[in-house]
This record gives structure tokens, C-alpha cells and sequence, in this order.
């Protein structure tokens, strides 16, 4: 049931300031971390002693087609020393991951299943015909170990089995073996039920578990989506209630959901984990080509334009581990952490704060974005994501050129040398939408002749608005864009070496102290809408690319009990205790210390 096909890095091209963030990104952690971080300088995969299991996979996962969007000649060869380093450690039977043959069977194979799909991006990358055959023989050996049961999934590999099928799926396009059916029914066989898990998400627990481990759960929503086909079962759309059930009973105002680790219910103080955003993500990304339901493209966005901006540092050098929607201080807990099974650095931004996944998992997010922006069916080119990006594949060439989020209008160039249907994905929040000139409602498709040179102009508006959230707060929206009360705030760098692991400028830790209030009630529901163009940082911190003005008014809102640093989970008082004033909100992005969900004061 593929409703879409995505292109890759040789036909697609980001443009604008969405270029600009994948420079920044180069430029920063994601473009270095083969130069200076141990794990994946001196990795195992390449012959060395450090981590040998999922870092190298995971950055690589982003890294790859990162190099390849920015058409980086140095960033290209790099990837190829770690790519010929991996494939030429693989054993005569197939195996590939660095251990001892003795050390299979206690050797969580979901460094299986992530290798191989780093594989098939890198493939689709590069198209190096040395890797089909790589990925086959890896599967062969995998299918054969799980079958005669010299292996079993287990924690983490049983967790992520659905992880598997990208490669699966593209490898059994190649040949069509029946083994390969096979593979995919032992790894469901053996893998989690989810739909059996979904009571212990209701209620969050101070327990960490593989059930409600929150990276899991952004992974698993796009199980049903990549298995069905090659399994032979109907597509029922269990993402979407496995989603609703998630952001009722963990759901923040940025479509994460609560998690650090575990989920940890509907309170604006608990965090979510970088690597949950990453994968939500693509998640979103895999169920929107299944599917071609707008819902996941829309999900996708916010998650794009809020969550994975805010919890990582302007010039992407540092990251946080957990983000927070309400933070008023980003500093090391001197006692018990605020988070429920993660630990006191997990907020701060910096290298590798709580634990490294997210250092390396993080760099797939943008580039995999990027590459949503067109998707393909035949003759049938949709544009999902209408940010500023150009394609240019199978004698169809469209370009964007557009601000979007941050302004709503759009320019689309198209050269055709082959006839094809056109269609531009509208949001469902679009208003008072225009082509041309001309009213228009939903979905925008136009049938394009051989040889036609085409020109539309798409523009619509957006209301800001506040939205409900639990505990009678309530945050703003306009479009894709949450936004928040920043706060201002200090940065104390921090250079320090633990476990042979240095942090120094630029990738060293910094904690952030506010320097302005941030114990704010909404006054009345005005809101105006200010926009300032995009700065050289997309999500910048200090030059916004939108503001909305909001009034507000102080109250005593008090401090979670046994914190000097943590606001409290819901206001001690909704009284105001000063006159209202105006206030510029920022995009959810571009506030690193923020309060995004605030009471409605009905007195002030």
C-alpha cells in the first residue's frame, strides 16, 4: 500500500534558509564528530576500541545524507572511510557488527537492524554497488542465526524489530526472496507487542522499562507501516491509535510526548529526549509516504519547527538530552534530578549530557526532513513539505521559493520535460488561501505538459491562537509554530575531561541561568503577529524571524517543592500581582529557557 516514494539526495536540494540550517548543522557537532569525540573517532566498527554497537550507525544514519545534500566533497569521503572501514570487517558468513564470534549470542543485535538501515541510506546516497550485496549477506546470516536459534531478540533488539524492515523491504525489491518473508515473521515473532503495553502508559512510573522507553515509542509508530506489506497484513492505521492514547496521557504542547526516559505524563516540568525527536520524526516521515494522510505531514512539521530547533544550541555545537516545555533554568540538579530515570546534566547543553545516543542520533533529523520535501508515484509529484528545497529528477524540475513557516506565501518554478500531475500539499490550517490570484481551497494539483514552463504563486494566512493543555493552561499557536515566553539568561561554559572524554570549546557543556521573569499569566486573548524576515540562524535565539505580542500580567506562580530551579508543575497562585504589560513571544525554536504553558488570568 505505498501511497508515496521518497527521492533522494541526487534529486532533491534544500534551498534558503533550510539550507542554511543543514550548513550550521555541517558546521557544528553532526560535521565534527569524527574529529572529536572518541566513540566515533576510535569506534570499533573502524578497527578501534571505542563503542562498537549503535553511535557510529546512528550518526552515520545523518551525517550521510547530510554530506550528500551539501554536495561535500570532504564530508562525502568521510562517510565513504567509514562505509569501506564497516563492510571490510564483515565475515565470510555475513556477520558485520564488531564482536567476537563467541560474543554473539549476548551481543544485542539491534546493531543489526541499524546498520543495515544506515546501509540502505547510504546506498541511496551514493549508489555504491558494492552495498545491496553487503546488506543481503547481513540479512542471510541474520535470518539464519534467528531461524536455528543460535540467536534470540532480546532488550533493545526486541524492542526495535520494525527498525529492520528498511532494509528488509529494500533488499526484497531487489530480489524477492522468500526468505526474506520469513525474516520479517521471526523478527514480529519475537519483537514487542506494543498494543499489549498501551495500560502502562496511562500513568508514568519512576521505573525504567523497554515499554515505555520514550525513543521506542517514537520508533514503533511506523511498525505497522513498514512491516504490512512484506508481512501480507492489512493496514489498519494503528499509529494512530497508539498516537492518540500517547498524547492524551503524555502529550506536550510541541507534539512530543513526555519522556525522560520513560513517559512521564502530561506535566510541562518532565522532559522528552532528543532521540525521541529524531525518530518521531521519521517516523512521521515513513507514515505520511504510506499513508498520504495529511495528519503525519502536519505532525512532522511541528515537530521540525519547535521541538528539534529548541533543544539544540544556535550554532548546533551542543544539544540537550531532555527539553522541557516550561524551563526556566538549564543547571545541574545538586540533588535529585527533576526527571524521573534520567540524571542531573540531562538538560544542560552540551556533548554528550545524560548519555551519547542523542549526539549521534540527533543528525538524522534535518537532512531526512529535507528530503520529505517532494515525494513521488508514477507520474505523480507531491510537494509534502513546502519548504524552500528544488527538485530535479526524471525530466520534472520544481523550485520553492519560500520563508515558510515563519510567512505563508509561496513561489513555485516548474520546467517539465515529461508530462506529469503536480500537487501541493495546503495545510488544514490554512486560511483565506490564494493561487495565483485566485481563491482556492484544500489540496492544489495541476496536470503539466510535456515542454510547459510554469509559474504559481500560493499564499494564505494563519491565525495566531491559544490552544488548552492540561491543568487549565494554555499555550499559543499559529500554523506549524508554537509559541512561548522566552526568558532571558546567562550561558557558563563549562571544560572539563570524564571518562577520557574532553569538553572544550566549542563542544563543551553550558548551563543557562535566567536574567528576566518568567512568572507570567495570560491576559485576554489578543495576540498580533510581528514578522522580522530570517536571520543567517534560522531559529535564532536573539533575532527571531516572528514574534507575536501578547498581554500579560505577574503572578505568584512558586517553585516545585525541593527546587531552587524548576518552576512549578502548575501555578501556586493565578492572581496577579502586577499591571498587565505587553510582551513578545517567541517561536517554541528559538526559545532555549521558555514558559510555553501559562494560566489565563481572568482578573487582570
Amino acid at each position: 500500500m505505498k501511497k508515496w516514494n521518497f527521492y533522494t539526495t541526487n534529486e532533491i536540494k534544500p534551498l534558503g534558509w533550510l539550507k542554511r540550517q543543514l550548513e550550521i548543522q555541517a558546521e557544528g557537532l553532526s560535521g565534527n564528530l569524527d574529529k572529536i569525540w572518541p566513540d566515533i573517532k576510535n569506534s570499533a566498527w573502524i578497527g578501534g576500541d571505542k563503542e562498537g554497537w549503535e553511535r557510529v550507525p546512528y550518526w552515520l544514519d545523518g551525517f550521510i545524507p547530510l554530506a550528500y545534500l551539501l554536495e561535500n566533497e570532504d564530508m562525502i569521503a568521510r562517510a565513504k572511510k567509514y562505509i569501506d572501514a564497516i563492510i571490510s570487517f564483515q565475515k565470510p558468513d555475513g556477520w558485520i557488527c564488531p564482536c567476537t564470534d563467541e560474543e554473539r549470542k549476548t551481543y544485542d543485535t539491534w546493531a543489526v537492524q541499524l546498520i543495515t538501515k544506515t546501509l540502505t541510506v547510504y546506498y541511496q546516497c551514493s549508489k555504491d554497488e558494492r552495498i545491496p550485496d553487503v546488506i543481503y549477506r547481513v540479512l542471510k546470516n541474520y535470518y539464519e542465526m534467528l531461524k536455528g536459534g543460535e540467536i534470540r531478540l532480546f532488550d533493545w533488539g526486541n524492542a526495535r524489530w520494525f527498525e529492520c524492515f528498511i532494509a528488509i523491504n529494500f533488499i526484497y525489491e531487489r530480489c524477492g526472496e522468500e526468505w526474506l518473508k520469513d525474516l520479517a515473521k521471526i523478527l514480529k515473532e519475537q519483537g514487542m507487542d506494543y498494543n499489549k503495553t498501551v495500560s502502562l502508559w496511562e500513568r508514568p512510573l519512576n521505573r525504567w522499562r523497554f515499554d515505555t522507553h520514550i525513543v521506542n515509542m517514537g520508533m514503533m509508530l511506523k511498525s505497522e507501516a513498514v512491516s504490512h506489506d512484506i508481512l501480507g497484513i492489512e493496514y489498519t492505521d494503528n499509529a494512530e491509535y497508539l498516537h492518540e492514547i500517547l498524547k492524551k496521557y503524555n502529550g506536550t504542547p510541541v507534539g512530543l510526548f513526555t519522556g525522560d526516559e520513560c513517559l512521564s505524563g502530561l506535566s510541562p516540568i518532565q522532559g522528552t529526549e532528543l532521540c525521541a525527536v529524531a525518530e518521531q520524526m521519521y517516523s512521521y516521515e515513513i507514515l505520511y509516504a504510506c499513508t498520504g494522510d495529511k495528519k503525519w505531514a502536519e505532525r512532522l512539521e511541528t515537530l521540525a519547527f519547535n521541538a528539534l530547533p529548541a533543544t539544540i544550541s544556535d550554532d548546533m555545537w551542543t544539544h540537550q538530552y531532555d527539553q522541557m516545555s516550561n524551563q526556566i533554568a538549564c543547571k545541574k540538579f545538586p540533588g535529585k534530578p527533576i526527571f524521573r530515570t534520567n540524571w542531573q546534566e540531562s538538560h544542560l547543553f552540551g556533548l554528550e549530557p545524560n548519555f551519547g545516543c542523542c549526539t549521534a542520533n540527533f543528525n538524522q533529523a534535518w537532512p531526512k526532513f529535507a528530503l520529505s520535501a517532494f515525494m513521488h508515484n508514477g507520474d505523480t509529484v507531491i510537494n509534502a513539505l513546502p519548504v524552500p528545497s528544488e527538485l530535479d529528477a526524471d525530466g520534472k524540475h520544481i523550485k520553492i521559493e519560500t520563508n515558510y513557516p515563519f510567512e505563508n506565501s509561496f513561489r513555485y518554478a516548474v520546467e517539465a520535460e515529461n508530462a506529469f500531475t503536480f500537487i501541493i500539499r495546503i495545510p488544514s490550517f490554512a486560511e483565506n488561501l490564494t493561487v495565483n490570484g485566485e481563491k482556492a481551497e484544500g489540496e492544489i494539483s495541476f496536470e503539466i505538459s510535456a515542454g510547459e514552463k510554469l509559474e504559481i504563486n500560493i499564499s494564505f494566512d494563519v491565525t495566531p491562537h491559544f490552544e488548552s493543555r492540561p491543568h487549565d493552561l494554555s499555550t499559543v499557536k499559529c500554523g506549524s509554530l508554537v509559541f512561548s515566553l522566552p526568558i532571558k539568561f546567562e550561558k557558563t561554559m563549562l571544560e572539563y575531561e570524564r571518562d577520557s572524554v574532553e569538553r572544550k570549546f566549542p563542544y563543551c557543556d553550558y548551563e543557562l541561568s535566567p536574567l528576566s521573569d518568567w512568572n507570567y499569566g495570560y491576559c485576554g486573548e489578543k495576540l498580533e503577529i510581528t514578522r522580522n524576515g530570517v536571520s543567517d540562524i534560522p531559529f535564532s535565539s536573539e533575532n527571531p524571524p516572528v514574534t507575536i505580542k501578547a498581554e500579560v500580567c505577574k503572578i505568584n506562580w512558586g517553585l516545585e517543592d525541593g527546587y531552587e530551579d524548576v518552576c512549578a508543575k502548575i501555578p501556586e497562585s493565578r492572581e496577579p500581582v502586577s499591571d498587565t504589560e505587553s510582551i513578545n513571544l517567541y517561536p517554541y525554536g528559538c526559545a532555549k529557557l521558555r514558559m510555553t504553558e501559562l494560566p489565563m488570568i481572568k482578573n487582570c
